[in-house]
């Protein structure tokens, strides 16, 4: 007769970690920066900042991935927007067209503040890039259907937060990640960590006075969210204690472990959360609080995701 034993991948371990982090933090960000230029009021210093650094975090995301190919020319299928109708259920080349299509849109979206700005267009290489036809005639294009442009970057940046948690509930082997609620638990944390994110940059970087009131309906977003984050790890944690073997030995690593039950879920989640609700309830007489909330909800963000490849636990006959 066989006998199980357990034992916790080591394949995908804090490099895919990465990858999952700033592929959704960079498509969230993008996506709510978009969604607030095109909604709220136009502010583009808020879309350069977060066009900007959420391409450059899709590029970074997709650097990782890139470099841990076995066969780095098998990156040509997966760019190959034809597998997704050979192959529906392949997520990483969902992702891959998730991203690419994201950080193109983004960029055509941002074009018309960049040729606004003087720092771009004074800098050589860049302002000869912004003065060419091809660029002036998208950046006219997108300002006469800004909105057509902004939903498609923005549609590609959901597709990519939700790859993410789709991407890992592809494996049945381990218990923890096969789980419906994966996605949604890697798409909430993907934008909370977004609203977090602009939070700093809009308190240290953009320090326009205009956005006390948009600063502030970002942070009761993000309460809301990480309210939400724990109340799906609190059924995670149900799910993965009365389900397989293979659950409940990935609960029992994160549940005994300091760094998941002090480092996630208490600065990652609990002390962000009530620092952010006290500055929806009461406001802040300074933006300090609010960065310090910020970075520890960024922290936390990649805690999750370190922590989820570390607690997979696959069964296998002996």
């Amino acid at each position: 007769m066989d006998t199980m034993t357990y034992t916790t991948q080591s394949l995908w371990t804090w490099w895919i970690a990465m990858y999952l982090f700033f592929g959704g933090l960079g498509a969230a960000t993008l996506s709510i920066s978009f969604l607030t230029d095109m909604y709220c009021r136009p502010h583009p210093k808020l879309v350069m900042w977060g066009a900007l650094s959420g391409v450059a975090m899709l590029g970074i995301s997709s650097a990782v991935l890139f470099g841990h190919l076995l066969h780095h020319t098998a990156v040509i299928h997966v760019l190959n927007p034809l597998v997704l109708i050979q192959q529906p259920s392949a997520w990483i080349a969902w992702g891959t067209q998730f991203i690419l299509w994201m950080m193109v849109w983004g960029t055509i979206y941002a074009f018309p503040y960049m040729r606004e700005t003087p720092v771009f267009m004074n800098m050589p290489l860049v302002g000869a890039m912004l003065r060419s036809k091809i660029v002036v005639w998208l950046s006219d294009t997108c300002m006469k259907y800004r909105r057509i442009v902004g939903w498609f970057a923005t549609i590609n940046g959901i597709g990519t937060a939700v790859y993410t948690g789709l991407l890992l509930q592809s494996f049945p082997a381990v218990a923890l990640w096969h789980n419906p609620g994966v996605p949604l638990l890697f798409t909430v944390s993907a934008f909370s960590t977004a609203f977090a994110y602009l939070l700093v940059i809009m308190n240290t970087f953009i320090r326009d006075e205009f956005d006390q009131d948009l600063r502030h309906r970002f942070e009761l977003f993000d309460v809301i969210l990480i309210a939400a984050e724990l109340v799906i790890l609190f059924s995670f944690f149900n799910y993965t204690l009365s389900g397989s073997e293979s659950g409940y030995r990935s609960a029992q690593l994160l549940w005994h472990d300091m760094g998941w039950l002090i480092g996630f879920i208490g600065f990652g989640l609990l002390v962000p959360f009530l620092l952010e609700l006290k500055g929806v309830i009461k406001g802040w007489s300074g933006r300090y609080p609010s960065v310090a909330a910020g970075l520890l909800v960024l922290m936390g963000g990649y805690m999750l995701r370190h922590y989820f490849m570390y607690a997979g636990t696959y069964s296998y006959p002996w």
